[in-house]
């Protein structure tokens, strides 16, 4: 059975039918949606109410972005299957249906229900269901595209990751597992980067008035979050890159994300400071034993001799690991200070399909690129002759 809506609330039984047992409800109410979820045991971070409440609270008025969330429940039992949190947006000349993202979200995800799918062959029928529903809609969709998917779902197949059509993702988590002894983590590390480490936490405290937190008092973190948001900002500018996580609607989302999650201990600011100068900032979100890193940054030139990037990570995880942490997440791209740590690489895939003609030439597109990335010296040569880089590995 799918059931569409036309607004927030308001379901339209007239495009209903029984497709491989399952029902398939499109609200534009994220609040609604999980009112009628009830319960949510996040397979990651990102997919904790949370971290959704904040993003649609900000993106949900967004000009070209449309809340789009399906809930999938079995047809005969009601039982639930899944709860996909989406969007439709206008890029260029097609419409799109996709995650909740808008390159903020670094693990996109179902959030499973009881009677999640567990094989292909069950994945694929969802699938079919939920292509009918966006098929189905009053305002018309060309292309459903979800990109950086997990694999894996807290110990649970991920249905979208069991569909024929699924390929590798360009991007992938990293992963650092720490186990019960720290101290045995930290000299499984290279012992250059074991020293440098000690080295930086010397230099750094030789000013009498050095200090590190984890900040729970949500007014000094939303202080230290607009820090984060100038040192980023300077950082980015002398880079010469595009930086949009300061525009408007990012920063009111990871406002909301640092106003309402400090409280509960889901959103964890860090920092380095001597005495009322920040040194350096590390933004987190925790469910668990995993903790996720999401936004760094420091005061620049003046503090380098510290390195106070790599400082402020290492007793962020020492910390946490005291309060039960294992899984330390550096989350999305490549960067030479992740290796470092040793971070183990999680696998991430894409999906994509056409809904309608004009979406068909894009997932055609997206499809060749998936193929390409298993022939890694084919993918090489195709990007140079594109002149696109060869590597995502960053300094």
């Amino acid at each position: 059975m799918t059931v569409l809506t036309t607004s927030a609330g308001q379901l339209a039984a007239r495009s209903s039918r029984r497709a491989a047992g399952f029902r398939v409800e499109l609200v534009r109410d994220w609040q609604q949606a999980v009112a009628r979820w009830h319960d949510i045991s996040p397979s990651t971070p990102f997919q904790h109410p949370q971290w959704y409440d904040a993003w649609y609270g900000a993106f949900a008025a967004a000009e070209g972005v449309a809340p789009l969330i399906a809930i999938v429940t079995d047809a005969s039992s009601g039982e639930p299957v899944v709860l996909l949190p989406l969007i439709r947006r206008q890029q260029g000349k097609i419409v799109i249906v996709e995650f909740a993202d808008l390159d903020l979200t670094d693990y996109n995800a179902p959030i499973l229900g009881s009677a999640a799918p567990r094989d292909a062959k069950m994945a694929r029928a969802l699938w079919r269901s939920l292509l009918s529903a966006l098929q189905r809609m009053p305002d018309a969709a060309d292309l459903v595209r979800l990109r950086k998917v997990p694999v894996d779902l807290d110990g649970k197949p991920n249905p979208i990751a069991l569909l024929d059509a699924a390929g590798a993702c360009s991007l992938n988590g990293n992963l650092v597992t720490t186990g019960e002894d720290y101290d045995a983590w930290r000299y499984s590390l290279g012992r250059t980067v074991r020293k440098e480490l000690e080295r930086s936490w010397r230099v750094f405290t030789r000013d009498p008035a050095a200090s590190f937190a984890i900040v729970t008092d949500t007014d000094e973190a939303l202080r230290i979050l607009s820090t984060t948001e100038v040192q980023q900002g300077t950082r980015m500018r002398s880079l010469g890159l595009n930086y949009i996580l300061n525009d408007e609607t990012c920063a009111v989302f990871y406002r909301n994300l640092v106003r309402d999650g400090v409280g509960n201990g889901y959103a964890l600011v860090s920092s380095l400071a001597a005495g009322d100068e920040i040194v350096a900032t590390l933004l987190g979100i925790r469910t668990g034993s995993r903790y996720v890193m999401i936004r760094i940054s420091n005061a620049g030139e003046k503090w380098s001799s510290c390195s106070p990037g790599r400082l402020i990570i290492e007793r962020t995880m020492a910390a946490l690991h005291k309060d039960g942490v294992r899984e330390f997440d550096f989350s999305v791209g490549n960067y030479a200070y992740k290796r470092r740590f040793g971070v183990t690489r999680v696998p991430l895939i894409d999906v994509s399909a056409a809904l309608s003609w004009r979406g068909w030439p894009y997932a055609l597109r997206d499809r060749a690129v998936r193929e390409l990335r298993n022939y890694p010296r084919l993918d090489f040569h195709v990007k140079r002759l594109l002149g696109k880089p060869l590597s995502r590995e960053k300094n």
